[in-house]
C-alpha cells in the first residue's frame, strides 16, 4: 500500500478520503476488530487526514510474533548491511521530506518550516546512525593473567516496542528506532493516535530501504488499547517512549515489575535566565522562538522566562509587544509563524491554565484566548500568551503545560537565578543569557538539566549529542548521539584463555607463589 497518491488527493479535497492498515511482517492488515478511528487536521477539524486501523491486543500479538520471528536472521546480519538500508532510508527521506512536511503540517499543525526541520533531523539520524553501523565499539583490556584475552562487543536486546508523541512525528521514532534496526533490533512501532499518517510514511520509507519482513512492524491505536499490550507481551525486551510524565510513571512501574529495561523520555518545565548583561535582542529573540515554536508544545519549549531586575520592565515590554505581532494561522502558510494545538482536548488544557494563572495573581499581558471566529473558527487556535509577575511557586511556573504559554519571573541576582530555574520537578532542558565567561560556566555546572544552553532557547538540540533530562524528566537513558546505542544493546564480556592450563582468576595469585 502506497500513501502517496492517496495524502496527495487528500490534500486536495477532492473528498476521497482513505483507509490505512497495519504493516506487520511486510504487509498492510486491517485490525483483528475491524475497527478504525479518524484522523482529523487541527488547523480544520472538518477535513479528515484519514481511517487508520484501530489496534488491540491480538494486533499487538501478532505484530511482536512477526518481529520476534524475523530476531535470529537480523542480530546475524552484518552491521554493516543493517546501516546500508539506514543509508538508503536518508536518501528516500530527502527525496520524499517535502511531501512528508506537508502532510506533518496538516496532521499535528505545526508550521511548514518546522515540519521540514522535524524531517531533516530524521534524515540527519538515518546517516548518523549508519555511520554506527561500522562502529558499534566494545573495549579490549588487559588481563590480569597471562596468556589470557579479554573484551567485550554489543549484542542487541531482541524486539523492541517503541511508542511515540505526535509532536515530532517523523524525528523521534527516527532517535529510537534507526538506533535499535542498527544495533540488530527487530522493532514494533506505535505511533500517537494525532499522528498515525506521519508513522505510516515513515515506515513505507524504510519498507523502500529495503528492510526484511518483521525486522519493522507498524501498528496504530490508542496507549489503552494497544500501548500496554506491547509493554506487558514477555517477548518484547525492551520499550522506550516518549510522552507525559504520568503514563511514563505508569510504563516504567510495569517494566520494573516484568525486569525489562524501559527508556522514558517525559516532561520538562525549561527555563531562559536573562541576566543584566545579557543582550537582550538576542534573548527577546531566543525567547520568542523557545516559548513558542510549535505552539510551545514541546518537551524543551521554554514555559519560564527568567528576567534580572535590572531588565525586567524592557524585556517584558518588548517580549509582549512581539508576541502581541506573532502571526497565527495554518502552518501550510509560509508567512504564518504559530499553527494550532493538536487537538481539542490540548486547546482546552491550554486555556485552563490560563485561567489557573489569573486566578493565581499573575498578570496577563498578552493573550489567553481561544481563537475561534473568522479564519480561526474550524481549528485548534490559542492564542500566544504571556503571563508577567509570575512567583515561581505557581503553578504555571510548575506545571508543564505544553502549549503556546509562558511565564517572566523577576530575580535580583544570578544566584537566584540559578535557584528559581532549579526550582521545579524536571530538569530536560534550561538556558543562560549573559556575556560573562564565568558566569556561563557556572552555570554550566550548576543548572540542573540534561542540557544547557549558553546564548539560546531550550529549544535546539541537536542529533550528535545525548538528548534527555534528569529528575522527573525521565529515568536517565539518553536519546541520540552514540548514547543511543546503550538503549538498545546489552554488554557481553569475552574471555580466551590460550595458556593450555587452568588458570584462577580471583584467586591470590602472589599467595600460590609463597
Amino acid at each position: 500500500m502506497s500513501t502517496k497518491t492517496e495524502t496527495r488527493e487528500a490534500e486536495g479535497k477532492t473528498g476521497v478520503v482513505q483507509t490505512y492498515q497495519n504493516y506487520i511482517n511486510g504487509k498492510w492488515v486491517k485490525a483483528k476488530s475491524g475497527k478504525t478511528f479518524t484522523s482529523y487536521s487541527p488547523a480544520d477539524q472538518n477535513e479528515v487526514i484519514g481511517h487508520f486501523a484501530s489496534s488491540g491486543p491480538e494486533d499487538v500479538k501478532e505484530a511482536v510474533s512477526a518481529a520476534d520471528k524475523a530476531f535470529p536472521e537480523w542480530r546475524r546480519t552484518p552491521a554493516p548491511t543493517r546501516a546500508e538500508m539506514l543509508y538508503k532510508a536518508a536518501l528516500l527521506l530527502e527525496a520524499r521530506k517535502e511531501e512528508l512536511a506537508r502532510v506533518m503540517t496538516r496532521e499535528m499543525g505545526k508550521v511548514i518550516k518546522e515540519a521540514r526541520g522535524d524531517v531533516q533531523e530524521a534524515i540527519d539520524m538515518a546517516k548518523y546512525m549508519a555511520g554506527e553501523g561500522r562502529r558499534l565499539f566494545g573495549q579490549t583490556v588487559p588481563s590480569e593473567l597471562a596468556n589470557k584475552f579479554a573484551m567485550s562487543v554489543r549484542a542487541p536486546i531482541g524486539v523492541v516496542g517503541v511508542i511515540t508523541p505526535w509532536n515530532f512525528p517523523v524525528a523521534i521514532p527516527s532517535w529510537k528506532i534507526f538506533p535499535a534496526l542498527v544495533a540488530g533490533n527487530t522493532v514494533v512501532f506505535k505511533p500517537a493516535t494525532d499522528t498515525p499518517l506521519c508513522g505510516l510514511m515513515f515506515i513505507e520509507i524504510l519498507n523502500e530501504a529495503g528492510f526484511p519482513p518483521g525486522v519493522i512492524n507498524l501498528i496504530t491505536g490508542g496507549g489503552g488499547s494497544c500501548g500496554m499490550a506491547l509493554v506487558e507481551d514477555p517477548r518484547v525486551g525492551a520499550i522506550s517512549i516518549t510522552g507525559s510524565t504520568t503514563v511514563g510513571r505508569q510504563v516504567a512501574s510495569k517494566c520494573g515489575e516484568l525486569m525489562k529495561r524501559i527508556s522514558c523520555e517525559l516532561g520538562g518545565k525549561n527555563a531562559i535566565c536573562v541576566m543584566e548583561d545579557a543582550d537582550l535582542d538576542l534573548a527577546i529573540e531566543g525567547a520568542l522562538w523557545g516559548s513558542f515554536g510549535t505552539a510551545g508544545q514541546r518537551c524543551t519549549a521554554t514555559s519560564r522566562i527568567i528576567v534580572h531586575t535590572k531588565r525586567y520592565k524592557e524585556f517584558c515590554d518588548r517580549f509582549v509587544e512581539r508576541t502581541k505581532a506573532l502571526k497565527l494561522g495554518n502552518g501550510l502558510n509560509p508567512e504564518i509563524e504559530v499553527g494550532p494545538v493538536v487537538n481539542k482536548s490540548q486547546l482546552e488544557s491550554v486555556q485552563s491554565y490560563v485561567e489557573i494563572g489569573k486566578k493565581e495573581g499573575a498578570k496577563l499581558a498578552a493573550g489567553g484566548k481561544i481563537l475561534d471566529q473568522g479564519d480561526f473558527a474550524k481549528g485548534c487556535f490559542h492564542e500566544p500568551t504571556v503571563f508577567i509577575d509570575v512567583k515561581p511557586d505557581m503553578r504555571i511556573a510548575q506545571e508543564e503545560i505544553f502549549g503556546p504559554v509562558t511565564a517572566i519571573i523577576e530575580v535580583k541576582s544570578f544566584e537566584e537565578a540559578l535557584k528559581v530555574a532549579n526550582g521545579t520537578e524536571y530538569g530536560l532542558s534550561l538556558s543562560m543569557y549573559t556575556q560573562d565567561v564565568n558566569r556561563a560556566f557556572t552555570a554550566i555546572q550548576e543548572l540542573e538539566s540534561g542540557i544547557v544552553y549558553i546564548n539560546a532557547p531550550t529549544i535546539g538540540a541537536e542529533i550528535q549529542l545525548p538528548f534527555g533530562g534528569v529528575k522527573q524528566t525521565g529515568n536517565g537513558h539518553r536519546e541520540a548521539g552514540t548514547a543511543a546505542i546503550d538503549q538498545f544493546t546489552e554488554w557481553k564480556s569475552i574471555y580466551i584463555d590460550y595458556s593450555g592450563r587452568l588458570q584462577k582468576a580471583q584467586i591470590d595469585q602472589y599467595e600460590e607463589k609463597e
